[in-house]
């Protein structure tokens, strides 16, 4: 991931797309929201972060870069405010952003941006917080946001934030973002959801059986610009669908495989190749400025 061109004296903090490897619904809370069973899968490929630092306490968002969506819906402007009330720091930061995960393709571009202002400004700001702690405001911006602040590959269950980390194989895979953008509180009150499913088990998903997404019958059913791309993806490999967006991927063992697999892609698809990830780009981001940071202190 090369570094965007961001002002002199920021830093550059990477925001990882994800993949659900699978994803059922097995119910609905007291309080409207429905209960997931999903693997999250972090990739080597994502947004880029941009970070200065304010001694005015203002939060100020730069760039045009989220076309559509105001400053105070940004949730990396949310993350930085809230972040900044609990810790009641009388720091402020310059926020900006080089996007590359499509919006409403389930790759969770956006939970994950702000996920990574929270990481980071927690360092930046020297808050010392913890990581569950940052998760737990996470959270409060959306169910995704905890499993990119803990940085592990994941079983989720609850709405998303009940997560036991996983240990996945290697894996690269082909994306494709058909363009299409269903929201997704319309998907969850399609009759034709499946929403009672049996709740599974870790081993189901390690031994192969769980590979599917609740969401996919609906939106293939209602939308022909995913229906086409899982029709020219089933000559490649087996599409999936991650999360309730439009996102497809299919799964590869080797690089090899996946880039044979993007050069076979028909003509006008939009189609790219990443690694997974065994851990989040950001974390090893942040392990790497505080080995840079310790070096400096001992010279």
């Amino acid at each position: 991931m090369s570094a965007a061109p961001f002002p002199l004296g920021w830093s550059c903090w990477p925001a990882p797309a994800k993949l659900n490897l699978f994803l059922q619904i097995t119910g609905r809370r007291d309080d409207g929201y429905h209960r997931l069973q999903t693997v999250f899968r972090l990739l080597e490929w994502g947004d880029t972060v941009g970070l200065g630092v304010r001694q005015d306490g203002r939060i100020v968002r730069h760039g045009d870069s989220i076309p559509g969506v105001a400053e105070s819906d940004d949730l990396m402007v949310r993350a930085a405010l809230l972040l900044k009330e609990e810790s009641k720091s009388t720091l402020g930061a310059d926020i900006s952003v080089e996007k590359r995960i499509p919006a409403g393709g389930g790759f969770g571009g956006g939970s994950s941006d702000a996920a990574t202002v929270l990481v980071a400004l927690n360092h930046l700001w020297n808050l010392e917080f913890s990581l569950e702690r940052l998760a737990g405001l996470g959270l409060r911006l959306g169910a995704d946001v905890p499993v990119f602040v803990l940085g592990a590959n994941a079983w989720a269950e609850g709405v998303g934030e009940i997560l036991t980390p996983l240990v996945l194989p290697e894996a690269w895979y082909l994306l494709v973002d058909p363009g299409v953008h269903v929201p997704t509180g319309e998907l969850f009150q399609s009759p034709d959801l499946t929403r009672n499913a049996a709740p599974a088990k870790i081993a189901d998903f390690v031994s192969g059986k769980l590979l599917g997404n609740a969401f996919e019958p609906v939106l293939r059913r209602r939308e022909p610009a995913i229906e086409a791309v899982f029709a020219a993806l089933s000559r490649l490999g087996t599409p999936r669908l991650t999360g309730s967006g439009s996102g497809c991927f299919v799964e590869f063992g080797d690089r090899a495989s996946a880039e044979a697999a993007l050069a076979g892609l028909p003509e006008g698809l939009r189609g790219w190749i990443t690694a997974g990830a065994r851990r989040s780009p950001l974390h090893d981001s942040l392990d790497e400025k505080l080995l840079t940071l310790g070096r400096r202190q001992e010279a």
